[in-house]
């Protein structure tokens, strides 16, 4: 990541979150995308006399499961990918609308497949599906409410045209698809080839942007989507909340054509999830972060959850970064990520200011063979921090660990061993 990140412009947003404090949920006024955290606890606590009839009338209907507690009975196992932060379920939409475009030709399918996602729109919302091929996509994709867009898996490919480059999305940039606002998206089972191998991706508006692109949007899911040959980020949010990202990668492997190659970047975001994805942003030398947490202006971006992720970071980045300016960083929970191969494992930088980045976890990952060989080649806070805990972390052959003091830091049972 570099300074040039600001040619990237976001739309508007509202301010959210209070600087400071002293634990990790941090005050803020009520938005829409909260009222789900304010009623849980409501129904929860409805469903509790219902919990405890069905508890006791169990030996009559199975003897084994009278055994098992009151909170067996609660749907608290989760699987390492799932949204669980963000509550994110993208669109709830059954109704089918089938791709009748060829795939395996040299025909643009834009107008084919924009075609079918507006026609589920209008109806209210539905499941674009796309058969297993390549289709061509010289214009630029746009959902609506309540649509999904769903392939068959990486052997369904959106792959940027010969004349991508022609035209601009919404915000002036290169998307291959944007929510554009649309909310209650899902995105799933394809792969999103932006073609940067072939194509002079050195455009204006070049990452104003970028190839997975979910902006101003709610409960947005982009689930088992896979992207190559970028000439921008891969897959971001930009503005929104509620939204989650898993099970997918990206990859960059183009040698001395562009910068600032991200993987997953989050911007002016919150409430979301990145969960159980590979990220390889070292494949080529043009990779820069693998996964970035960033402000622009003076906007905060808050409350996002990455773990069980699998991260390389390129070699003009970190694994992980978070890049803070005049907007705030905070309430960040890193967990069960690896990361390996990197010139650092998670890094702090700033751009456009100087707020401080606070209430961040960072438990339980583990730093292998980053570039770095001496302190901070694993976790690097260069600025002063506060209420980061570090804790339960394994580092080997990446350096070992520096969080300055500060108020609320814990830094305990971390540990470093110079081979792997």
């Amino acid at each position: 990541m570099t300074n040039g990140k600001n040619a990237a412009v976001p739309m508007p947003l509202s301010p959210s979150g209070a600087e400071g404090g002293t634990s990790f949920t941090v005050a803020r006024p009520l938005r829409r995308e909260d009222w789900w955290k304010q009623r849980l606890p409501r129904f929860l606590s409805a469903l509790g006399p219902m919990l405890l009839v069905l508890t006791w009338m169990a030996p009559l209907a199975a003897p084994a499961a009278a055994a098992i507690p009151l909170q067996g009975l609660l749907p608290l196992a989760v699987t390492s990918s799932a949204c669980v932060l963000s509550g994110a379920t993208g669109s709830s939409a059954t109704s089918i609308y089938a791709v009748t475009a060829t795939p395996n030709d040299s025909v643009d399918d834009t107008a084919s497949i924009q075609g079918r996602i507006n026609a589920a729109g209008i109806a209210g919302g539905g499941v674009v599906k796309l058969s297993t091929g390549t289709y061509i996509i010289n214009g630029k994709l746009q959902m609506q409410n309540n649509v999904t867009l769903e392939g068959q898996g990486p052997g369904t490919i959106l792959k940027a045209g010969p004349s991508f480059t022609n035209n601009t999305g919404p915000a002036g940039g290169y998307p291959l698809v944007t929510t554009a606002g649309a909310d209650n998206t899902t995105l799933s089972h394809f792969t999103a080839d932006q073609s940067g191998d072939t194509l002079n991706g050195n455009v204006a508006g070049r990452l104003n942007e970028y190839v997975i692109d979910v902006r101003e949007s709610m409960n947005s899911l982009v689930q088992d989507v896979h992207t190559k040959n970028p000439f921008t980020y891969s897959i971001a949010f930009v503005g929104g909340s509620g939204w989650c990202v898993r099970d997918s990668s990206t990859q960059s492997a183009t040698n001395g054509k562009y910068v600032e190659l991200d993987g997953i970047h989050a911007m002016n975001t919150s409430d979301g999830d990145i969960v159980g994805n590979i990220v390889d942003q070292r494949k080529g030398t043009d990779g820069d972060d693998g996964i970035a947490v960033h402000t622009f202006g003076d906007e905060d971006v808050h409350d996002i959850r990455i773990a069980n992720n699998n991260v390389r970071g390129g070699r003009h980045g970190a694994g992980i970064d978070l890049a803070g300016g005049s907007g705030v960083i905070y309430n960040i929970n890193l967990t069960g990520n690896t990361v390996w191969g990197s010139p650092r494992g998670l890094h702090d930088a700033y751009y456009d200011g100087t707020k401080q980045i606070h209430h961040i976890q960072i438990v339980g990952n583990t730093f292998m063979n980053n570039d770095i060989k001496t302190t901070g080649g694993a976790v690097d806070f260069e600025r002063p921090v506060t209420y980061v805990t570090m804790t339960d972390n394994t580092a080997c052959n990446s350096g070992d660990y520096r969080l300055p003091p500060g108020t609320g830091n814990i830094n305990a049972r971390n540990t470093y061993t110079a081979l792997c």
